[in-house]
């Protein structure tokens, strides 16, 4: 079977009425249980992984790839080739989370009221233009606008994935496969680095080796977004993958989660309540913080270490080990995460060692005689890179209605573009090849974060007290037993409605009903 053209699509408006007759099913079905076992589950959730997972990791990778790629530009002469001068390069590196920064009020719109069928493939497709014609760019003007559409296109992507994510898997099988497509932070770390000691290799009196790189990349990027569009499909009462049968237990399997399984109505009350809680601020924190630290890799990485004495070809191998890295502790932390069930803990262990990297590269001299010091320092920097998939879990797991989602996944990257706005301009061009003045304050951003993490657990520590208190007023047992953070799937009623003697107080029936975490008591908060 032939993959469709893009030039064919159905039309929004067509995707869009599927997904409305869809939340009718739901609707329909959300009260009536369907009978469901662990084997069941673990089927439809391997068919899921085959499908729906399978495009979240390979889209991802491009994303981080086609973003990667610029410090290996910087590497292959790019500065030189375009005459930037100053700050100019670090503008570059900082337009595209501007223009994501600027479009998130409209991604999170975007993200409720399209279907994903159509959003990511058209994402896919705009953002592998704008990198393409980043090999025709000659001067910082050009760069600035091509990078500025690189941004523009790829700022619904991460709140997209989150979403997506919630909507098909369980929140006990949440984390290892937020960690499957984050992870391809560190496989396109090593991809780059491998097409850019490839590539810039090839003598061309046409194209610089920038150029090279730049082209592929993006023309890789482009051809993508038709399978995307191929493979992709909007929920589970419209996957094509899944039998009848399996699209009411696929649903069933997920009605412990709480959060819903997606609605194309945006709702301003959602919008409110999230404007309104200390927890969205506090993930707001975190993920800024995160993200001002992950500019000393993502953007000045291969800058730093060729200012430990390397050449262009010997930096560019030494980022290999360092996706490696990054690839194994994003893994780890959500494997740690997924065990432990303490997201808060993990998140916080993670970052005593980015702040022991950090402060070996702030307190070593940059000479040969330490380099081994140096790279070890720049090396457990990659434990950071096990904090975002931990935040995004945490987030999508703490979050009921879809718009509410939305929202917050969007303010999230929205913090995340801010992080990596403000990051590069920590570090002047001025002050290499130590950059002392942003170590310096890369070190103070992870000792805040690790304090913000903790108030964010004490703080949904709170309203699961609240939930209980709610849920004593409404008639409910007062502690639930939250069975979607368990491995094996249970009837979540086993122990919340017998035991609890409250057999005319039916527990679940609210799963499906688009409220908020807040809206609905039972509703229980993950740490």
């Amino acid at each position: 079977m032939q993959p469709p053209t893009m030039s064919k699509p159905q039309t929004i408006h067509d995707e869009a009425m599927k997904q409305q007759n869809a939340s009718k099913w739901i609707d329909n079905i959300g009260i009536e249980r369907v009978p469901l076992t662990e084997e069941d589950s673990k089927r439809i959730c391997r068919k899921t992984d085959k499908t729906i997972l399978l495009v979240l990791v390979w889209v991802y990778f491009l994303q981080i790839l086609d973003k990667t790629v610029l410090g290996y530009g910087a590497t292959y002469g790019l500065q030189a080739d375009t005459g930037l001068t100053g700050n100019q390069y670090s503008l570059v590196g900082s337009i595209s989370p501007i223009a994501q920064l600027a479009w998130q009020p409209f991604s999170s719109y975007l993200i409720v009221k399209v279907p994903h069928k159509i959003l990511m493939p058209a994402l896919v497709l705009g953002w592998g233009i704008a990198q393409t014609c980043m090999a025709a760019c000659s001067n910082f003007s050009s760069l600035m606008a091509a990078r500025f559409f690189l941004g523009l296109f790829e700022a619904g992507c991460l709140p997209l994935f989150g979403v997506i994510t919630s909507q098909w898997y369980r929140r006990a099988e949440q984390p290892i496969r937020i960690a499957a497509w984050y992870s391809t932070n560190g496989l396109a770390t090593i991809v780059a680095a491998a097409l850019s000691y490839g590539l810039g290799q090839i003598e061309s009196d046409v194209l610089k080796s920038w150029q090279i790189i730049f082209l592929v990349v993006g023309l890789i990027t482009v051809a993508s977004a038709p399978v995307v569009y191929w493979r992709l499909d909007n929920d589970i009462s419209t996957a094509r993958f899944l039998t009848e049968d399996e699209k009411a237990q696929g649903l069933e399997r997920l009605r412990a989660n709480q959060t819903g399984t997606g609605n194309t109505e945006f709702k301003i009350s959602h919008v409110i309540e999230a404007a309104m809680e200390p927890k969205t601020y506090l993930w707001v924190g975190m993920a800024m913080l995160l993200n001002i630290g992950a500019s000393v890799t993502n953007i000045f990485g291969p800058l730093i270490l060729s200012g430990l004495g390397f050449d262009k070809y010997k930096t560019t191998l030494l980022t290999m080990p360092f996706g490696a890295l990054q690839f194994i502790m994003i893994l780890l932390a959500s494997y740690l995460a997924q065990t432990a069930r303490v997201k808060s803990a993990i998140i916080a262990a993670f970052m005593l060692p980015v702040i022991a990297g950090l402060s070996i590269l702030y307190a070593s001299a940059r000479n040969q005689s330490v380099q081994g010091q140096l790279l070890a320092g720049y090396y457990l920097l990659s434990f950071l890179f096990g904090g975002n998939p931990l935040v995004v879990t945490w987030i999508i797991g703490n979050t009921g209605g879809t718009t509410k989602k939305s929202v917050i996944m969007s303010l999230y990257n929205a913090a995340s573009a801010a992080g990596n706005i403000v990051g590069p301009l920590l570090f002047d061009e001025k002050d290499k090849p130590a950059y002392h003045p942003g170590l310096r304050a890369c070190l103070g951003i992870f000792s805040a974060l690790a304090a913000v993490v903790l108030i964010q657990w004490a703080n949904l520590f709170v309203l699961n007290k609240q939930q209980a208190r709610l849920r004593v007023r409404n008639g409910k047992k007062a502690d639930i037993v939250d069975h979607s953070m368990q491995n094996h799937y249970r009837e979540m009623d086993e122990d919340n409605l017998e035991e609890a003697g409250h057999e005319n107080v039916p527990v679940g029936n609210n799963a499906f009903q688009d409220l908020t975490d807040r809206q609905n008591d039972e509703f229980v908060y993950i740490y």
